[in-house]
């Protein structure tokens, strides 16, 4: 895929850009089948993800089903989310000079199931520096504004990088820290773009956009696989600490192990190495 200056424009103008083709139906349905199993804990790695948050039979059936690095879990996501091809385009879109993976998501909201908060991946990435994300966003299933679909506020990411929202996950109000934002940045209410696209399409945003999906209202689920890349210049941040993802950083030493933080694509043609494997067995 080669992107035009207009829709880079585009991105750049608007904080996002959709597109309706990205992933061919056979990887589609490869991605799908891996997603009762993921969540009901059978991880092929025999690696838990780093973030967990809906495990069958221990949360209640109406909230959205988010894993985090399911890469590390599967090599069916490993071999979608680690693709070159996807941090070819961050790169292109941020200007970076390469793009490694910092984390994905594997995201599944069945009919009834609450919102994910509107919120700003960048007020998440205070723990590496150069800051900043590019979310490259895939649907697996053929997505509407009533079946709970990812929505952007159009421009926002001309706005200042806001603290975490104050609950991310089924909130009463899922607007409610961007109303605020809002305010802060004298805006007046900025449009909401819902990302209505096929299945195998994909949304890419910035890491200051706003964004966030309302409940699924719909009678068919909303599946989703996400990549959140970063610079391949990125380290780590000497003071800032990740409760999380700081746990790979070594004593004494800011730079990211690739084992942790695959560089997907460079500029002058590199690519973590051991990623070729993850290319064949895709």
């Amino acid at each position: 895929m080669e992107l035009t200056q207009a829709q880079i424009d585009r991105f750049r103008e608007d904080g996002f850009l959709i597109l309706d083709r990205f992933l061919d139906e056979a990887t589609v349905e490869r991605a799908r089948a891996r997603f009762p199993d993921l969540f009901a804990g059978h991880f092929p790695t025999g690696i838990q993800p780093d973030e967990w948050n809906w495990r069958e039979g221990r949360d209640p059936p109406d909230l959205t089903r988010q894993i985090c690095n399911g890469w590390r879990a599967d090599p069916t996501v490993a071999g979608i989310v680690l693709a070159a091809e996807i941090g070819r385009l961050a790169a292109r879109l941020m200007g970076w000079p390469g793009a490694r993976i910092a984390q994905d998501n594997v995201i599944w909201k069945p009919p009834g199931a609450k919102p994910l908060g509107f919120h700003q991946d960048d007020s998440y990435g205070r723990w590496f520096e150069p800051s900043g994300y590019l979310t490259c966003w895939m649907a697996l299933d053929d997505t509407t504004a009533a079946g709970g679909t990812i929505q952007y506020a159009r421009g926002s990411h001309r706005w200042e990088v806001s603290p975490p929202i104050r609950r991310f996950h089924a909130p009463e109000d899922w607007l409610e820290d961007f109303r605020d934002a809002v305010r802060r940045a004298g805006q007046s209410e900025p449009e909401l773009v819902p990302v209505e696209v096929p299945a195998g399409g994909v949304a890419f945003h910035h890491g200051r956009t706003w964004h966030g999906s309302d409940t699924n209202h719909s009678r068919r689920p909303r599946r989703s696989l996400v990549a959140h890349c970063i610079s391949s210049e990125a380290r780590f941040h000497p003071t800032e600490v990740s409760y999380i993802y700081s746990r790979y950083r070594r004593v004494g030493d800011l730079t990211m192990d690739e084992s942790f933080f695959p560089i997907l694509w460079t500029e002058r043609g590199y690519r973590t190495p051991w990623l070729d494997a993850v290319d064949r067995a895709a």
